[in-house]
């Protein structure tokens, strides 16, 4: 069975997340992946299998922002080699406190079988801190 290539994987991810097609996003998902946030913050660590990443770690991080509207998240590039695919993207709102916020954010993604199975994210954590999590 031939399975879609890490870019395609990858650049479907971000469009569907941006879209708001959480359950189509989720299906690119390994059971088992791992999602790795820098720094050191209260969510900063390695979050392991699809219901630790979407359920605790990126669906907690939803609950920083304004009731009013999640963030726009804007897809930059993907530049991709074999099962590697590197993401860059920018995500633009308002904090649940009503500071303005935006990040420029990277991850590089791990793609098997058609599926991601590795993130490690990299993004401002200072600005994470400062606007989200104050």
């Amino acid at each position: 069975m031939q399975h879609p290539d890490a870019r395609t994987v990858v650049t479907d991810y971000v469009t569907l997340i941006a879209a708001g097609e959480l359950d189509a996003a989720i299906a690119l998902f390994a059971e088992d992946a791992t999602w790795d946030y820098p720094g050191h913050l209260a969510i900063s660590r390695t979050w392991r299998g699809k219901e630790e990443i979407f359920g605790d770690f990126l669906g907690r991080i939803g609950t920083y922002f304004a009731a009013d509207g999640l963030p726009v998240i804007t897809l930059t590039r993907v530049l991709a080699d074999g099962p590697l695919a590197v993401a860059e993207w920018t995500t633009v709102g308002t904090a649940a406190n009503g500071a303005p916020y935006e990040n420029h954010c990277l991850g590089v993604f791990t793609v098997e079988d058609g599926r991601i199975t590795a993130v490690r994210e990299y993004l401002d954590t200072d600005h994470v801190a400062r606007t989200l999590l104050a």
